[in-house]
């Protein structure tokens, strides 16, 4: 089985300036990201030398590193391609399906911003906050989950990272700034190509 690899970003370090800085972005993707990355190789390899071995125990205790690890690789990779910088479309959402699917569960736009900054500011302790489909009743809905575990419940559209390395260095404690600038570099297209993927499984489904 092939090793799960750091993907490379579509914008430089710097081109989400001034919502996030360089030195965040090259920290984030390159450190943080990449400790997940090899946290996870590491672990899987582990696990699969305890299954040769048919040590139950020893993959038991794997699990967990497999889940934290694997979640991190996954939602950073979902992060990093629902963010793009003004010049490639960032914070521009234009008519389409998407637009009216966020009209039609939300009022508008704005209202969805305020809706998903009031509800990932409850997280406490680190986690993540997204705009999700909801495969059951074919709605967007704003959820959260802890530390990094991976949106199960709803099709992931557009993700944001609340822990501190997403924005301390940069914001300090005022996390709230953070959660209402990174609106202005959410990549909106990705978000549509997000949405009508999910609709066409949700169809798949029935």
């Amino acid at each position: 089985m092939s090793e799960h690899t750091l993907p490379q970003l579509p914008y430089g370090y710097n081109e989400l300036e001034p919502a996030i800085s360089e030195e965040i972005m090259t920290i984030h993707h390159t450190k943080h990201h990449q400790l997940y990355v090899t946290n996870l190789n590491n672990a899987i390899k582990a696990y699969n030398s305890a299954i040769s071995s048919n040590d139950v125990r020893k993959q038991i205790e794997l699990q967990s590193a497999i889940k934290f690890n694997g979640g991190g690789h996954i939602n950073h990779s979902l992060f990093w391609k629902n963010l793009a910088p003004s010049s490639q479309g960032g914070g521009q959402l234009q008519d389409g399906p998407f637009k009216q699917a966020v009209e039609r569960d939300f009022g508008s736009l704005d209202n969805l911003k305020s809706t998903f900054n009031a509800t990932i500011a409850t997280i406490q302790g680190s986690g993540w906050g997204w705009l999700g489909f909801n495969p059951k009743n074919s709605k967007l809905e704003v959820v959260t989950t802890k530390d990094q575990d991976p949106l199960i419940s709803h099709h992931p559209i557009i993700g944001v990272d609340a822990w501190e390395h997403a924005f301390y260095l940069q914001y300090k404690n005022v996390k709230a700034d953070y959660f209402k600038n990174i609106w202005s570099v959410i990549n909106f297209k990705e978000a549509e190509e997000r949405f009508k993927a999910a609709q066409t499984d949700a169809k798949a489904r029935v």
